[in-house]
């Protein structure tokens, strides 16, 4: 059993297959024993600070509940709620942080954030999102695949698609070459994953024996398992921004002509959400006043159909969240 006791939690490739697996049996075994109610509290007395630079509703709940299913106490620091990088450094504050809590949750904007908080804080810092990387996320749809197919990680074809140049596609892409599994990522070209990001994903299959294809080709989603999407725009993103983007990526909305192409009947859809389905949010109501569009990343239809896959993958957050602190913190 791998000893991850007071390791940072910041990004993939910084574990290996077998302490990922240990991470992902431990999150089964967690959300068994709180849905049969015999969970062990093995953080009673511990406590945590909570960083946010970004606004959330699934990483904030999912670390605030783990954490108090285990005994352990949150301290939640809203993007305003703290001086970090504006009237004290990242690394006077992580000091600070350190001293006072037992481990430290990070949301925020550049990787190098959340390593300089590693770096000084004398804890274990989790990432709960980066420009660049989610790992927290992957986790959890990686125990939703498992759950919903019965089979191993390494038998499992996922495809992406749309913009994959960021945290959500970074991590897909990285986890699954690490687990052995068959990750396509299909995005048009400009969308797709930078080159550091695959070339790191091609050295992982070398041990895990994965299959890495990145395209442009929609044919490519042909007999996958699952087929993952994410947003396409952003609030805090400018307007003038949104036209092109959505113009790029149209092609690769996530509809039943799509989900046809895969061959497979029993396909399910993966969206770590927000969902721009349909016009319940301010977003999905600006795109279709400037667009027309009643849906972007994803249709109402088919996320309606898969509901269940994707909720779940939202709770997961919570059981692989409370797997990662049970992990590095308890003794």
């Amino acid at each position: 059993m791998p000893d991850l006791r007071k390791r940072h939690f910041l990004r993939e490739l910084d574990f290996t297959a077998d302490e990922w697996q240990y991470l992902l049996d431990l999150s089964a075994e967690l959300k068994a024993a709180k849905q049969q109610r015999r969970e062990e509290r093995r953080l009673v007395g511990r406590n945590i600070a909570l960083v946010f630079e970004k606004t959330s509703t699934r990483t904030r709940c999912a670390f605030e509940v783990a954490a108090h299913d285990q005994g352990a106490h949150c301290t939640y620091l809203d993007p305003s709620g703290s001086q970090l990088g504006h009237k004290e450094s990242i690394a006077d504050t992580a000091r600070v942080l350190g001293r006072m809590f037992d481990g430290i949750e990070y949301r925020g904007f550049a990787q190098a954030r959340i390593a300089e908080l590693a770096a000084h804080a004398g804890v274990p810092v989790w990432n709960g999102l980066t420009n660049e990387w989610h790992p927290t996320q992957m986790l959890a749809d990686q125990l939703t695949m498992l759950e919903h197919t019965g089979r191993p990680l390494d038998q499992l074809a996922v495809a992406y698609l749309g913009d994959a140049r960021y945290n959500v596609g970074n991590s897909l892409l990285v986890s699954s070459a690490l687990m052995g599994m068959d990750v396509r990522i299909v995005a048009p070209a400009g969308f797709q994953s930078p080159a550091e990001v695959a070339e790191q994903a091609g050295r992982l299959t070398e041990a895990s024996g994965a299959r890495v294809t990145i395209t442009d080709d929609l044919d490519a989603v042909s007999g996958a398992d699952f087929i993952y999407t994410d947003v396409w725009v952003s609030m805090g993103e400018p307007k003038d921004a949104w036209a092109a983007r959505i113009d790029a990526l149209r092609d690769y909305q996530v509809n039943r002509a799509l989900l046809e192409r895969t061959g497979n009947p029993d396909v399910r859809v993966l969206h770590c959400l927000p969902a721009f389905h349909d016009l319940g949010t301010e977003v999905g109501r600006q795109v279709h006043q400037a667009t027309g569009m009643t849906a972007l990343e994803i249709t109402d239809e088919v996320f309606k159909a898969n509901a269940q896959v994707i909720f779940d993958q939202a709770e997961n957050r919570m059981h692989t969240i409370k797997a990662v602190l049970v992990a590095t913190l308890a003794d």
